[in-house]
């Protein structure tokens, strides 16, 4: 069997039967949301679009990104520390082409048919794809396999990718919704005393707000505050590969409708927080929110963000809430486990890449964090 593979820019050149083959196993890998990213992708972000076929029969498709560093502040808080990694981080990496969706975490790079492909063989054929990126559209600095589960790791065992270094940072917190929670009751009696009486208190702290979830014509309208909350939370992070422009809640929302839910929270009508979830099959990925940090700290807004996360969840009878890498202990805290994923990295540079290990973990130090236990 003959495999071949053709590259993409826009969504109009996809293949016909796109969605039918790959996009409907993963919302990420979508026409609808690459949509997204062809209207409102971050300032310092190209994406390609890669469709393979076996004998000119659409077999997978896969997601790679560019970003560059040249006018990005990558690491945010005005630390003495910040801007020597800063200045490490352009001094080494002026971008870096990414397999994979820098704007999630988990596997929704690519997607194949597995009774038409050996996983081994589509791996190669990522790699061939990655090398035709390199020479056609500019060699990047780095390049990254991103967010893979140990079971899938066997398949980079290769002489292909030994000029990588294998890197795990923060696991993705993921809650797995039991079948027997059939309400967020039943969920909430499954905690232990002490966890119960801490999802009360958080619960009457939000007395007096509002929360609503928004329509696109609400979206819209309130764009310009959700873009002030989301900053507020996106410039505290000490680390930033990217920012959403100003449209993209709009766009995502006018593009993937039901499968994007919006829900914002007001104190007398004006807008001091919200979350977004992509609808993906049976799972729900957690995406962008943002707050006001003052109200945060008096109504526990993130904590209560978390648990409505949840409830929506349990109520609309999904598997799984993927909850991402940040912010380990809180999730931990209601319910969320956990997975290590890993990637690969390297630097084209063939006299730096040996150093790559080095300034890797210089630049990414290990996070600290206590897991809890909440249920009985």
């Amino acid at each position: 069997m003959s495999y071949t593979f053709q590259i993409f820019t826009l969504v109009k050149e996809l293949p016909t039967d796109w969605n039918l083959v790959i996009g409907q196993h993963n919302m990420m890998l979508s026409e609808e949301y690459f949509r997204v990213l062809e209207d409102s992708k971050p300032a310092n972000m190209k994406c390609f679009f890669v469709g393979f076929f076996a004998d000119e029969n659409l077999i997978g498709g896969a997601l790679f990104q560019y970003l560059s560093f040249i006018e990005h502040k990558t690491f945010q808080k005005d630390e003495i520390l910040c801007s020597v990694r800063n200045f490490l981080a352009k001094k080494f990496t002026k971008d870096v082409m990414i397999f994979g969706n820098n704007m999630l975490t988990g596997q929704n790079g690519f997607y194949f048919d597995t009774s038409k492909i050996s996983a081994e063989k589509s791996v190669s054929l990522l790699n061939e794809a990655a090398k035709t990126l390199q020479n056609k559209f500019g060699k990047s600095s780095l390049i990254i396999f991103k967010d893979y589960q140990t079971s899938f790791l066997k398949n980079f065992d290769n002489e292909k990718f030994t000029s990588y270094f294998r890197f795990s940072v923060q696991p993705n917190m993921i809650l797995h919704i039991k079948p027997e929670w059939k309400t967020f009751e039943n969920y909430a009696d499954d905690f232990s005393k002490k966890y119960r009486a801490r999802l009360k208190s958080a619960k009457k702290k939000l007395e007096g707000i509002q929360k609503i979830e928004l329509d696109l014509d609400a979206v819209k309208k309130h764009q310009k505050e959700m873009n002030v909350l989301y900053q507020n939370v996106a410039e505290n992070a000490p680390f930033n590969t990217f920012f959403l422009t100003d449209h993209h809640f709009e766009s995502m929302k006018q593009n993937l409708q039901e499968n994007f839910k919006v829900f914002g929270y007001f104190l007398n009508e004006k807008p001091i927080g919200f979350y977004t979830l992509i609808l993906n099959n049976q799972d729900i990925d957690t995406y962008f929110l943002g707050y006001n940090r003052e109200i945060q700290k008096e109504k526990q807004i993130y904590l209560n963000m978390l648990f409505d996360m949840t409830e929506f969840g349990i109520s609309n009878q999904f598997k799984r809430i993927i909850f991402g890498r940040t912010a380990l202990e809180i999730k931990s805290t209601i319910g969320a486990e956990p997975i290590e994923i890993f990637g690969l990295i390297k630097h084209t540079h063939k006299a730096i890449n040996p150093f790559i290990e080095k300034i890797f973990t210089s630049l990414n130090p290990k996070v600290e964090w206590v897991q809890r236990k909440p249920f009985k």
